[in-house]
């Protein structure tokens, strides 16, 4: 078992990778486009630096997300979505409707981000 997680079970082991408050903020920013760090730090949300370059670290480690550079002087990259990473498309609409069908005031997510995910 990897140190890193409390159990085998499925919810807890995704809980210990994506369970804290925004690293699926950040799934969402990717789906939606976005790939480079100034991108995520003008979500709505404010994350701070820090965060946010610990967060895209893990999601890399774990292999949701692959980073590349694209400027050399000074190096600075681009983050996408691995497959796995993309894996999580569908997860992220159901916690939409969820929180739109229990949760009236929350923002109904753009129809391309609710469009079913080909596989």
């Amino acid at each position: 078992m990897d140190p890193l997680n409390r159990s085998l079970c499925p919810i807890a082991t995704t809980l210990d990778l994506l369970g804290d408050k925004w690293s699926l903020v950040i799934v969402r920013d990717l789906l939606t486009g976005k790939t480079r760090y100034g991108d995520f730090l003008e979500s709505p949300e404010g994350i701070s630096t820090n965060i946010l370059a610990n967060r895209l670290r893990r999601l890399e480690e774990a292999g949701l997300v692959e980073k590349r550079a694209y400027q050399h002087n000074p190096v600075r990259h681009e983050y996408r979505l691995t497959d796995r990473g993309r894996g999580l498309h569908p997860v992220l609409q159901e916690i939409c409707r969820w929180a739109n069908h229990h949760f009236p005031d929350t923002w109904v997510p753009p129809e391309p981000f609710m469009r079913p995910v080909s596989k």
